[in-house]
């Protein structure tokens, strides 16, 4: 049997692949709906978007009882049930014959793809006291990025090199092969049991001081707001870059896997910013990372309108650096402050608020799109980095103690 340290090294690796596939296969569509169903099925891109909307309203709404269902059953538990259902869901979308049936399977891998943020963060947290909270969270996020950098590399590939359905299909079987192995390496930690050990743990946690829950709740509205404003710019900028770039760098992208490969590149290397994000956080803390990120957002989103080719492609990596490199901030304040035994449910109730207005994003994308063109939706998103620049302002320089605070989300 493998040592402690080992097995924690095999179960982060697991959790890693999990992020990849999640964004992955809640993507796929968004490659899919702009390069070949436009064409397939003769819809117009304004019209297939909102088939992905009930997915995305699933991958928020389902998050807070798969955490509450980890927090009371097995996170363990739970992660191989998101790896297993969301690699069957996929598969079946990719077998899909109109666009009714497409809109139901994206539904289902949106409520399997729900578990993975509320327990693949709590378990994430749970072990990584010895590695730094900031830098386990910025690692896993790059694997996050790097599954929404290949749904556009993927799904190109397999729009130029037999259809669309293997997009689909292909990493669904990958995810089900991999929960099997979760299954077979970790079936011992699937217990009850270690939900009631996380629960005896916090059980003799101290009782808040008024001054302290004033700040707590100060924290929780800063929290929940940025989380909300910031869904809005990373769901438009990941769903319509695909989009962006088909309609933007027409000098330089002449196919859709060119296309795939430089949003994969753009995507890949945006992605660094969370490695370096998760160090500094441990480091200076969440307010001056946070305001760094959201002033390259409100330049770059505020200089692409106009923009294409080369010049283009340059912004776009410049504000996807803000923009990915924001993402791991408020998990890593709420891993923070979270009591072990309710962090897989608070992460849910973040991921709701986050998921929730993510999924309004999607109708937003598509009015803005048809009205105006993606010029204003740019002027829109460098107005909503500016409010998450004017809340950050507003944290305190460090965050209070942890120990004595409880689940206040």
């Amino acid at each position: 049997m493998a040592s402690a340290p080992t097995r924690d090294r095999i179960h982060f690796l697991f959790l890693n692949v999990g992020h990849f596939l999640d964004h992955l296969l809640t993507l796929v569509f968004a490659t899919v709906a702009a390069l070949a169903l436009t064409r397939e099925w003769g819809l117009s891109y304004s019209a297939l978007i909102p088939y992905a909307t009930p997915g995305f309203v699933a991958f928020g709404v389902f998050a807070l009882p798969a955490g509450w269902l980890a927090d009371k059953w097995s996170r363990e538990g739970m992660m191989a049930v998101f790896f297993v259902g969301i690699g069957l869901a996929s598969i079946a979308t990719g077998v899909a014959r109109t666009p009714f049936e497409v809109g139901l399977g994206l539904f289902v891998i949106g409520v399997f793809a729900a578990i993975y943020h509320p327990v693949g963060l709590a378990l994430l947290v749970e072990r990584a006291s010895k590695t730094g909270t900031g830098m386990a969270i910025g690692i896993n996020g790059v694997w996050g990025n790097l599954g929404v950098a290949s749904a556009a590399l993927i799904t190109g590939f397999f729009i130029d090199n037999g259809g669309w359905r293997f997009a689909f299909i292909v990493p669904g079987f990958v995810s089900v092969l991999i929960g099997l192995s979760y299954i077979w390496l970790f079936r011992a930690d699937m217990q009850p049991a270690h939900a009631s050990t996380r629960n005896k743990s916090n059980a003799g946690s101290a009782p808040l001081t008024p001054d302290l829950r004033s700040l707590l709740i100060k924290l929780s509205a800063i929290i929940f707001f940025t989380t909300a404003v910031s869904g809005i710019v990373f769901q438009s900028t990941t769903f319509a870059l695909p989009k962006v770039f088909d309609e933007r760098l027409t000098g330089i992208a002449g196919s859709a896997t060119l296309i795939g490969w430089l949003a994969f590149l753009v995507f890949a290397v945006a992605s660094i910013a969370q490695i370096i994000v998760g160090r500094l956080l441990d480091k200076l803390g969440p307010r001056t990372v946070f305001l760094g990120a959201a002033l390259i957002q409100v330049v770059f989103f505020s200089l692409m309108p106009g923009l294409v080719d080369w010049a283009a492609l340059f912004v776009a990596l410049a504000f996807m650096l803000g923009a990915f490199g924001q993402i791991p901030i408020n998990d890593y304040m709420i891993g923070k402050l979270a009591r072990s035994d309710m962090r897989a449910s608070i992460y849910g109730v973040r991921y709701i608020v986050s998921f929730a207005v993510l999924a309004a994003a999607l109708p937003l994308i598509a009015w803005i799109h048809q009205g105006w063109g993606f010029d204003r939706l740019f002027q829109v998103l460098a107005v909503a980095a500016g409010a998450i620049f004017a809340a950050v302002w507003l944290l305190p320089r460090r965050l209070p103690d942890p120990e004595p605070v409880p689940a206040t989300a």
